[in-house]
């Protein structure tokens, strides 16, 4: 992926409101480009008055594309008017990325490995008396609780044991091979966990519970991929990340 980093000066601060409005008007362009990921524009907190304009690109090519064309050069003159270029800065990006410690992650706010310990343990007593459910899990490991409790763990942010103890992401896609797992066994999966959360006292506040939903949704929907009849290849990525508001990237 390429970075690019544009800075515009600007001729003094009472050219800020206008300068702000073009930009809004020339993004417009970026917000259909295929090339695009996404965008943002940073104001100067000092003097002289100043902005830099931060643009992923999928590809060094995409984005030489996107400014050799109409759209491109109409961007550029969008702007001219109210201030020009002052620097330009191109990057790519690499696996090396991190968080600060202000923020607890997902793993961390959930209770760490007890919780996630105690989540699935009661989760898959209550799926051995289900109907639905019992026969998907038949034959199961006696320690598959903790093995999805690492799984998940990890998921949200704890330590990656699932991947150095089971094989990571490719490992846990492969267990789902040739189950034909139903819709009405997916919904039950989702629904039966998310009311044994409640049960063990996970943490009930609206933000870790989006993205608890948003990632039961997301997991259930690839296990019923990859238990179907026509399932890809397994995946040879690393073990998805969730965080609070991020999910793992679009794949097109």
């Amino acid at each position: 992926m390429t970075v690019e980093y544009i800075r515009y000066r600007l001729a003094g601060p009472q050219q800020r409101a206008a300068f702000e409005a073009a930009c809004r008007r020339a993004v417009a362009a970026l917000a259909e480009a295929g090339e695009c990921v996404d965008y943002a524009l940073e104001r100067s907190a000092g003097e002289p008055p100043g902005y830099g304009l931060r643009i992923r690109w999928t590809s060094a090519e995409g984005r030489r594309a996107f400014w050799e064309s109409r759209e491109g050069s109409s961007f550029f003159d969008g702007l001219d008017p109210y201030a020009e270029p002052d620097g330009l800065l191109l990057e790519e990006e690499t696996p090396v990325a991190g968080r600060g410690g202000s923020v607890p992650t997902l793993y961390e706010w959930a209770g760490g490995a007890p919780a996630f310990e105690r989540l699935f343990t009661r989760f898959y007593e209550r799926v051995d008396g289900d109907e639905l459910l019992a026969p998907v899990f038949a034959g199961k490991d006696p320690a598959h609780a903790q093995h999805v409790a690492a799984w998940l763990g990890e998921v949200f942010g704890g330590p990656p044991r699932y991947s150095a103890e089971y094989g990571g992401h490719r490992h846990m896609a492969s267990r789902h091979l040739g189950r034909g797992i139903t819709e009405a066994q997916r919904r039950r999966w989702v629904a039966l966990l998310t009311d044994t959360a409640d049960e063990v006292g996970l943490p009930a506040d609206p933000e870790f519970r989006a993205v608890f939903a948003h990632y039961l949704e997301w997991g259930t929907r690839m296990a019923l991929i990859y238990s179907g009849p026509n399932p890809p290849p397994l995946p040879e990525t690393p073990m998805p990340r969730w965080d609070w508001g991020i999910t793992p990237p679009y794949r097109g």
